[in-house]
């Protein structure tokens, strides 16, 4: 597994946001915590905010964000904390967890003597799945050291 900028920056980027309490009403009832910009994340989480836009575009397809305009708009979570997983995050952003020569692991075909490799991959994305999906960020939030 390779873990690109854009997929660390979209997880930093949700812990922040999950760490302002922002969201997790499912956006149909009132709103607990604060909405928090992208600029905030940006200079927070020392991310290029060009490329957090887009980012946060993707989280917001994925149905893990949602957007407010305006001069006190800003992001939130769609579910509380304890409801995304950091694979929720990381297939919003970077489609397959893991990838052979570009192609998802699935994919992957082989044959003669290489032809074992295709279970190596699929074992390799299993266990890759088992962490992430098993991983929320409610649980990367109470390992944090807290901030004054």
């Amino acid at each position: 597994m390779f873990v690109s900028a854009r997929s660390d920056y979209a997880l930093r980027a949700m812990l922040a946001v999950a760490a302002a309490g922002g969201g997790g009403d499912g956006g149909g009832g009132d709103r607990v915590g604060e909405l928090v910009k992208a600029a905030s994340l940006a200079e927070v989480q020392d991310i290029p905010l060009s490329f957090l836009q887009g980012i946060l575009l993707d989280l917001r397809r994925a149905g893990l964000l949602h957007s407010h305009r305006g001069a006190d708009g800003g992001y939130a979570l769609t579910r509380p904390a304890d409801e995304i997983t950091v694979g929720d995050v990381l297939r919003a952003v970077g489609g397959s967890l893991t990838t052979v020569r570009g192609l998802p692991a699935e994919r992957a075909g082989y044959h003669g003597v290489a032809a074992g490799l295709t279970d190596v991959w699929l074992a390799v994305h299993g266990a890759i799945a088992t962490v992430v999906d098993s991983t929320t960020l409610a649980d990367l939030l109470t390992h944090a050291p807290t901030t004054s």
